[in-house]
């Protein structure tokens, strides 16, 4: 498949602080990619170069063909830009922004199509100063298809959501996939990337350190599944081999488990035994959040 963004051996530099080193990216055409990467990792440094708005070091790059540092009109038509907050006039009515905008573009996409795909039809005359939050950012999105870009760059696109807001704005990036359209994801939240992402790139220290589907990023596949639960005071020791590969800590257990099948039926054959309740039980393999504290060393995402 084409590839609407090729990057190899990025650089780039501020004073001595080198924030990006030597990143290579390939981007399928019609894929949704998701960027992560802890504050002052460099994700938004590729970003802005890969925009246009920032020049790089050294290294190549190419969007839809075009080497964005030149800023070819040419390809500024064919990309959508949705930043983490976007300034709009409050008084004018949904539909009066985004026909503004249209009116950039050589080739815009339908008024009513861009406001079906955001999911707006009911707030479509309303002032952009009675939406909330939500409402806000899907403007922002449908803003960014005013021109019907090829390629979409969505920054942070549900910070600051609550979890309604966050499906909604799901779905409608769902209904950009359905249109064809190629989606450059940065986000800090690991559900929203393993929701909507074919595949993922965790970057840490300017350095891309993990790249690949969610479901086997760094080999999470092939994790061992854990299983949790917590015991109640004073419970009597776990059978020995069990307690060989557990770990505890504020009354809570987790056994790393090669086998769960068999795991389960020797720790729920154990409890039954000695009638005891192991509360708040769960069994899962390590998620996408998991295997990225582990990549980044434990830190925590934050937008740049």
């Amino acid at each position: 498949m084409t590839a609407a963004i090729d990057v190899k051996g990025l650089r780039k530099s501020y004073g001595s602080l080198e924030a990006v080193r030597g990143v290579d990216l390939e981007i399928a055409t019609g894929e949704v990619f998701a960027l992560l990467g802890p504050n002052g990792a460099g994700k938004t440094t590729i970003v802005e170069i890969l925009e246009g708005y920032r020049r790089r070091d050294a290294g190549t790059v190419s969007v839809l063909g075009f080497d964005p540092a030149r800023r070819d009109r040419a390809l500024k038509e064919r990309i959508g830009i949705v930043l983490q907050s976007t300034g709009v006039e409050q008084f004018l009515t949904v539909a009066e922004v985004i026909e503004m905008y249209r009116g950039y573009y050589p080739a815009p996409r339908p008024l009513d199509e861009i406001i079906d795909v955001v999911g707006l039809n009911e707030k479509r005359d309303d002032r952009v100063k009675t939406l909330s939050g939500g409402q806000q950012r899907r403007l922002d999105v449908a803003i960014g298809l005013a021109g019907d870009p090829e390629l979409l760059f969505l920054d942070e696109p549900t910070t600051g959501f609550d979890p309604g807001a966050r499906r909604r704005m799901w779905d409608a990036v769902k209904n950009l996939v359905s249109l064809g359209k190629t989606i450059f994801l940065t986000t800090h939240y690991m559900d929203e990337a393993q929701e909507l992402a074919n595949r993922v790139a965790v970057i840490s220290a300017g350095r891309i350190v993990a790249e690949g589907p969610p479901r086997s990023i760094a080999g999470r596949e092939l994790s061992h599944t854990i299983v949790r639960f917590r015991l109640p005071p004073r419970a009597p020791a776990l059978p020995r081999s069990l307690k060989s590969s557990a770990a505890t800590g504020d009354g809570r257990v987790e056994i790393e488990a090669a086998d769960p099948v068999k795991v389960l039926h020797e720790l729920t054959g154990w409890a039954l035994e000695k009638n005891i309740a192991l509360a708040e039980l769960e069994v899962a393999r390590p998620s996408l959040e998991d295997v990225y504290l582990r990549l980044t060393g434990g830190e925590a995402e934050a937008a740049e």
